[in-house]
């Protein structure tokens, strides 16, 4: 059960694709329930499949409405018949356990189908919502009250799965109980260097703009306004975000007359090229928890330039994977440091260093742990009270 699924791109439906994926391909049954966006059945990727194509799973798709808060995204609310649909995919299915991917709205009928039907639950703490919403004027005197929502969805669960130690502590901190890393992980076959960015300025130049790119849904809490004074008054670096979300007109009025380009969503090979033209990947965000874009620029070699936090502090080694900043003046002084031909070789280095890092995380391995973490799950229901 997810509050976010395929055709949508975000990090969560990229870990649950490769979860889902990961699954079907090592013999096991999925049904997912979703928002119902039109797509009935989920296809394996051809390329996990190896001897055994044509592996799918089926979507119950919920009914969907547009809510206030985001309103670039259809949502599914836990209404009479979404908690119908969850009760009779349960009833059919008879699932061994029950997977809740940051139930919050959807999620909550799985909590109560969980709960109702005696199947072990596992619950994945992925977004800090509290935290997000603080970020909208309209909608911060909500943040107290999903928090709260969020301590009473995840107490049921036999495992609450979250992305790093630095989420491990957040989630203790708000009372939950249970809780368990799952590793990060990239598919560094799709994300890789190639042949590298272009590092000597075009057309015999003496000098070119060092090139920025940002992956991401545009939205409040992504903190890019942070870059938007940089890019008025700096003359020498250009800016590429990849994506869209409820912010982008804004973001569009805050950075004109800048050397931003607003991309869209890009997919695939053309993700990948844009990992690859780049020199520098930013990413200002303080209320990421994993931030799987990162991975993704570290595999394609692409050093990443991160705002301190504790997921991006265990992801990046400061000056050696990647680059971290704790404000625009530190952020400015890094720039300087890498901008032209005296940075080349530090980009190089560190862009390597990061490909070397990414290599050692798998989706494989990650969604093992996850595997893991059901088998657990249903072996403490097993157990005797």
């Amino acid at each position: 059960m997810t509050e976010t699924f395929v055709p949508s791109v975000d990090g969560v439906v990229t870990r649950l694709s490769h979860l889902v994926d990961h699954l079907l391909t090592e013999g096991h049954e999925v049904e997912i329930i979703a928002p119902g966006l039109g797509v009935e059945e989920y296809q394996v990727a051809s390329e996990s499949t190896k001897l055994r194509p044509g592996l799918s799973a089926p979507i119950h798709g919920a009914r969907t409405v547009r809510v206030p808060f985001y309103p670039s995204r259809p949502w599914s609310l836990p209404t009479p018949s979404a908690h119908r649909l969850t009760e009779r995919v349960v009833r059919e299915f008879r699932p061994d356990v029950i997977h809740a991917a940051q139930p919050i709205l959807l999620g909550q009928t799985a909590v109560r189908a969980a709960r109702q039907y005696r199947i072990p639950l596992v619950a994945s703490y992925h977004t800090n919502l509290p935290a997000y919403l603080s970020r909208y004027r309209a909608w911060a005197w909500s943040a107290p009250i999903i928090a709260q929502a969020t301590r009473r969805l995840h107490r049921g669960a036999a495992v609450n799965a979250v992305t790093s130690e630095a989420m491990r502590e957040e989630a203790r901190s708000m009372g939950l109980e249970h809780v368990e890393v799952v590793r990060r992980a990239v598919d560094t076959r799709l994300f890789h260097p190639g042949e590298g960015p272009t590092l000597a300025p075009p057309d015999g130049a003496k000098t070119r703009r060092l090139r920025l790119l940002f992956v991401g849904r545009l939205a409040a809490e992504k903190d890019l306004s942070r870059l938007a004074p940089l890019m008025h008054h700096r003359d020498d670096l250009e800016l590429t975000l990849v994506g869209d979300g409820p912010h982008r007109t804004h973001l569009e009025r805050e950075f004109r007359g800048t050397h931003t380009s607003f991309a869209g969503v890009l997919r695939g090979e053309d993700l990948v090229r844009a990992y690859r033209r780049h020199d520098l990947f930013v990413f200002p965000s303080v209320t990421e928890t994993l931030g799987l874009v990162l991975l993704e620029a570290m595999a394609s070699g692409l050093p990443p330039l991160a705002a301190r936090s504790g997921p991006t502090m265990e992801q990046i080694v400061d000056g050696e994977t990647g680059f971290l900043f704790s404000d625009e003046n530190e952020l400015e002084r890094i720039l300087d440091s890498l901008a032209g031909e005296g940075g080349t070789s530090a980009r190089v280095r560190v862009g390597a260093a990061a490909r070397r890092e990414a290599e050692k995380h798998s989706w494989a391995v990650a969604s093992d742990d996850f595997v893991g973490l059901y088998r657990r799950a249903i072996d403490e229901r097993k157990r005797p009270s």
